[in-house]
């Protein structure tokens, strides 16, 4: 039987094989490929519609991810035990394989596309998400659906020094940059990554050595196609229907009108009703009929119009439509502590942007559990993006958090985790949210900064502030100008060909996200645009530190108080109690949450309260649990149980000692119960521990004071060894020894009679 299906081998750099097959598995999507490298395994499928939906003027492109709990040997979690809405790792694979593919597919192209990308076998050392781009990318390759690739994508880290492409797993602890890099052949498309502030000249090197990378696989996938292309031909289409004469005629009546608006350095809502009068102007100018027969050719065609003016514009007046300079940064204004009853908070506003940033310090038990095919685990570091429609002045409802918001998130959480103090430092599980109250542009770096600046007001010691900046460019390839363009706003990220966002502290670089929208952005663009971009965060630190130049000393007063100590692990137990019971009963009685974990050979106890008293009291009981006896020490012991001879004193909790009835005081007790009383609190100490077994002696007498003129009774002397005891005690020993010795020789008689008796009866 002959070999199902194509399959081609990629040889990478260091030696590692990737595989790609198609033609066996799914084979009635347009396109599938399985991408394998060692276990790890990926299905990709690319399915198109054939026509176009009526009046659609863009690509609308679907990308989706899904990780199968069976491909790590797992069950999912919850409740009915199977993969449900995608997890936000997920999501953010499927935004990297998105941005890679979009700006790839021709202008003109608008079916439903959809593709899937599945993970069906998992290697515990390597990471899925550097391999997803490249299996849809091949997917497509080697489909009919008309594309302008390939692309493929990988992990860049810098490890020890040294640049590593798609390192393990256990490699990336170690890592100084963690980069994933989208390309063609030709140019870089999408890069986003955090970094433990590394310099600009580094961020570039990591960038041109994952480009190599990806060249090697974007020839296999050359080669790869052609041996499909003769079964799947790329298909023909026609998805959209001009009006040349349209086209030209408002090109020529509105294009200096759209120039002269961008010229006058208006705000967004005042710009954008400018824009929209003028395509109402030629609208109206219109017969009804003509209205009617060219629908949305005109708001098509107006779009192309504005944006050709305003690059235009931007590129020979090397000015800015609100009338900044291209590196000038928006007007900037803070203010810390906005509310009162959050731990940490903050307002960031930039021009148009604004963004109210809260903190809030939880407890072990708040850290968000990490249950995925893949990768499980604990985070105790959160932050959440939200942006409602009124941001933007739009009546629309919110609804479930979009991807774009989790995407955002995702960014601001990398640009900061780099300065969040260890738990040993801050024991606390940390959340920030970002609300956006207005955008214009570059929200997500609005974050950064007032996530920033509401954690230094909740008192969190970061060592340094981090800012961050979005970068746009706007280029011309016939004149060859281009123009770098600082903190850029709405229409400029829309009308550009870049968004690059830089984020980082004084000393480098932490994060960045980028986006290309065009073919062919040199490296000395890009070097340039990294430069203007540190300049940039350098300005908005020194707006920032007006505020708040460093963190709170303190806590604010109603943050609860978190408190780590540490017990032996042979006491995990005893601190536990049956069933819980133990530590159960403490946070009752003290109103604190107590978490207790085995961490190698000690047991390691945070404790969270409202307030210190509270932590106290719950940490003396505690160390009363796993305390150890000591002689001398005094405690503050419970009467447990009261005999002849003394009392039973529980010293700590499961360690009781005797209590002599002639260590109760100092004056002589004929009775314990006279003067002492089961359940009652008494100080003693620790006279003795008896080293064969155990036991421990105590006394409370020598806590109070000797009465005056007390005579103590001096012991009594030792007995030389060898030496006869002739005192009334041995006197009256020997006597007890003579009748021992009549006893016997009576009892001997009388054994003599019995045996005489019987010998007569025989």
């Amino acid at each position: 039987m002959s070999q199902i299906g194509i399959t081609k081998n990629i040889t990478m750099a260091d030696g590692t094989i990737i595989s790609l097959e198609t033609g066996k598995l799914a084979k009635q999507a347009d396109g599938a490929v399985v991408v394998k490298q060692g276990n790890t395994m990926l299905l990709a499928t690319v399915v198109s519609a054939k026509e176009a939906k009526e009046d659609v003027d863009f690509m609308p492109l679907s990308v989706e991810y899904q990780e199968k709990y069976a491909a790590a040997g797992k069950f999912p979690g919850g409740f009915f035990k199977r993969e449900a809405r995608p997890s936000e790792y997920e999501i953010l694979i499927a935004r990297l394989v998105d941005r890679a593919l979009r700006p790839l597919f021709p202008d003109n192209y608008h079916a439903d596309t959809m593709v899937q990308i599945s993970l069906i076998s998992s290697d515990k050392n390597i990471f899925p998400d550097s391999l997803a781009a490249l299996a849809a990318s091949a997917a497509i390759a080697v489909s009919d659906v008309p594309f302008n690739g390939p692309i493929s994508e990988v992990r860049v880290a810098k490890i020890d020094g040294e640049y590593v492409i798609n390192p393990f797993i256990d490699q990336l602890a170690n890592a100084t940059i963690d980069l994933m890099v989208a390309a063609t052949m030709e140019n870089i498309m999408m890069v986003e990554g955090e970094m433990k502030e590394v310099s600009e000249a580094e961020m570039l090197e990591a960038l041109k050595t994952a480009h190599d990378a990806i060249k090697i696989q974007c020839l296999a996938q050359i080669e790869f196609a052609a041996e499909v292309e003769k079964a799947n031909p790329k298909r023909e289409y026609c998805h959209e229907t001009n009006n040349d004469v349209l086209r030209a005629e408002m090109e020529q009546k509105l294009y200096v009108k759209v120039y002269e608006i961008a010229g006058k350095g208006w705000g967004k809502h005042d710009r954008s009703a400018a824009f929209k009068a003028i395509v109402t102007e030629f609208s109206e100018s219109l017969t009804e009929e003509q209205r009617a027969e060219y629908g949305s050719l005109i708001g098509r065609y107006f779009h192309d119009i504005e944006k050709k003016a305003v690059r235009d514009y931007v590129l020979n007046e090397r000015k800015r439509i609100d009338g900044r300079k291209l590196n000038e940064i928006r007007p900037i204004w803070c203010e810390v502590d906005y509310l009162p009853g959050a731990h940490g908070s903050a307002v960031f506003t930039r021009g148009e942007t604004q963004s109210l940033v809260t903190v809030t310090l939880g407890s072990k038990m708040d850290e968000q559990m990490i249950d995925g095919a893949v990768f499980e685990g604990k985070n105790n570091f959160l932050l959440h993006y939200n942006f409602p429609s009124f941001s933007t002045g739009e009546a629309k409802p919110n609804r479930s958090t979009s991807r774009r918001e989790i995407g955002h998130g995702n960014l601001a959480l990398r640009a900061l985790k780099f300065i969040i103090p260890s738990r040993e430092k801050v024991p606390y599980t940390i959340r920030i949210v970002s609300d956006i109250l207005e955008s214009n542009g570059s929200s997500s770096m609005a974050s950064v900064c007032g996530g920033t600046l509401a954690l230094m007001d909740a008192g969190i010691p970061v060592p340094k502030p981090v800012s961050g900046i979005a970068m746009g460019l706007i280029t011309d390839n016939t004149s060859g100008k281009y123009a770098v363009l600082s903190d850029i706003l709405g229409d400029e990220d829309h009308l550009g060909d870049m968004d690059f966002k830089v984020t980082g502290t004084r000393d480098g670089i932490t994060a960045c996200q980028m986006d290309i929208k065009i073919d062919g952005l040199p490296y000395n663009i890009l070097e340039e645009a990294l430069e203007q971009a540190r300049q940039g965060r350098l300005h908005i630190l020194g707006e920032m530190e007006k505020t708040i130049s460093e963190p709170r000393a303190e806590f604010k007063p109603h943050v609860p108080r978190i408190e780590k100590i540490f017990i032996p692990k042979e006491f995990i137990g005893a601190v536990i109690g049956p069933g819980g019971k133990i530590i159960q009963d403490i946070q009752a009685t003290t109103k604190t949450t107590i978490v207790l974990e085995e961490v190698g050979n000690q047991g390691v106890i945070d404790i969270f309260a409202e307030d210190k008293a509270s932590i106290d009291a719950a940490i003396a009981r505690i160390k009363s649990i796993v305390a150890k006896p000591e002689v001398g020490e005094i405690y503050h012991g419970t009467i447990k149980s009261i005999t002849s001879f003394g009392a039973f004193v529980e010293i700590i909790p499961g360690k009781e000692g005797l209590l002599h009835i002639s260590e109760i005081k100092w004056e002589r007790v004929d009775n314990a119960e006279d003067v002492l009383k089961v359940g009652e609190k008494i100080d003693v100490k620790l006279l003795e521990i008896n080293e064969t077994t155990g036991k421990l002696k105590l006394s409370s007498r020598v806590l109070l004071p000797k009465p005056e003129g007390y005579i103590e009774k001096p012991p009594r002397p030792e007995r030389p060894a060898g030496e006869r005891s002739f005192d009334r005690g041995g006197d009256r020993g020997g006597d007890r020894n003579r009748g021992n010795g009549g006893n016997r020789d009576r009892d001997r008689n009388d054994r003599d009679r019995d045996r005489n008796n019987r010998d007569r009866r025989r």
